[in-house]
């Protein structure tokens, strides 16, 4: 699918066959048709059934891609973070073109043995603020509570790159977990509660359905939010059994990773909608990534497409500093661009706040346009609107 030279109207609508029970993508339904053909069609919809089959190794990569020089090399490098891919997620792949943009985003390559000015492992400290293993505590009434070092798939620019295992690891040890849970419980302010890790909907029905209930259970936490990309790389994980389980806890927030238009399948799609369905507010978070998703046209289009799902555009980050990611790293001016386009030409509900987590662990900072001026002589305030057209807003200082 290409976004060049495209106009995008508010009449087009994703796919509407929502209430078929059992379906798959045409372009996925080929793909394991032909590499895993011993897979029957209801397995197929099988979210366990997946991760058996999840792409972690040269070799089986170069059995369903055209490899180019540059993803072969890193293979050869002495640093090179693990990787993993759902058959899921590589259907949607170009299997000839290497710069295909999801496909850089998944792939190793080359550009992973550069080390760039001002990267680290932790970028923004977490290690540092971990009061007990696996919990973040960095802001007073927020925790950040990793569940899991085990993701689905594996993003190249990932800010906790450093824990991610390559073998599956469905959980910390029940006894780590209570360690983070009895801190929450000790520490009166927290009141909000993020859930990630990796990623937490890896985790089995029981161990989430338990670690919810601890949760729920401490009269101080008022909300709980779930941080995952799964509905993207493993949307066949939204099951009815975990819609049920997630009902029972609410006020239960989702925050899901999307990068590019092209990860809104009719699989996605649909793993979206069933969460909004069970009363779940959605938000989305996006990386902005050099030649993936740094044009005007394709983040527009990514935000309305989210809100026709009901997902809230929430974040727009700024590629963190991790090590060996300066490929993926766009300007801060590339961002602005596309935020004054955004403030000035769409709804207000499809504008992500634009920010950088401040490397070191200085929370995160947001960044607008400049739209304020300057005071005149009596102190009426001068403001520039996205077209660059002035006016002045009287000011009653006296």
């Amino acid at each position: 699918m290409s976004f060049q030279n495209k106009t995008f109207t508010e009449e087009e609508e994703p796919p509407q066959n929502y209430n078929v029970e059992k379906f798959i993508s045409p372009k996925t339904q080929t793909f394991i048709d032909r590499y895993y053909p011993w897979i029957s069609f209801i397995e197929r919809n099988d979210w366990k059934r997946q991760l058996q089959n999840t792409i972690n190794s040269l070799e089986e990569l170069e059995q369903k891609l055209e490899l180019s020089k540059q993803e072969k090399e890193i293979f050869t490098s002495e640093k090179i973070y693990s990787f993993r891919i759902t058959p899921y997620y590589l259907s949607l792949l170009d299997s000839k073109d290497a710069t295909h943009g999801l496909r850089r985003t998944m792939i190793p390559t080359i550009h992973e043995s550069h080390h760039s000015h001002g990267e680290e492992d932790d970028p923004l400290h977490e290690d540092e603020m971990s009061p007990v293993e696996w919990l973040i505590h960095r802001y007073p009434d927020r925790v950040l509570f990793l569940v899991t070092n085990f993701c689905s798939a594996r993003c190249r620019y990932c800010t906790r790159s450093r824990i991610i295992e390559n073998n599956i690891n469905y959980s910390f040890s029940r006894q780590k977990r209570q360690k983070a849970i009895d801190y929450i419980k000790s520490t009166l302010t927290i009141r909000d509660v993020l859930i990630s890790g990796g990623d937490p909907l890896t985790l089995d029905d029981e161990q989430i359905d338990r670690l919810l209930g601890q949760l729920k259970a401490i009269p101080h936490v008022e909300m709980i939010r779930i941080g995952t990309k799964v509905p993207v790389v493993l949307p066949q994980r939204i099951t009815p059994s975990l819609l049920a389980i997630f009902k029972k806890y609410h006020p239960l927030f989702i925050s899901i990773h999307f990068t590019h238009p092209e990860e809104l399948t009719i699989e996605t799609n649909k793993a979206c909608i069933d969460l909004a369905d069970a009363g779940i507010p959605l938000g989305s978070q996006t990386v902005l990534l050099k030649w993936i998703n740094d044009s005007l046209e394709i983040i527009t289009w990514l935000m309305h497409w989210l809100l026709k799902l009901r997902v809230r555009p929430y974040y727009l980050y700024q590629c963190d500093p991790i090590s060996w990611s300066v490929h993926f790293r766009t300007n801060i001016t590339k961002g602005l661009e596309i935020m004054k386009w955004l403030i000035g030409y769409t709804t207000g509900y499809a504008i992500p706040h634009y920010v950088i987590d401040a490397p070191g662990g200085w929370w995160k900072i947001p960044l607008l346009p400049e739209y304020f001026q300057w005071y005149q002589d009596n102190w009426d305030i001068i403001l520039q609107n996205y077209e660059w057209k002035k006016y002045i807003y009287p000011s009653n200082e006296e």
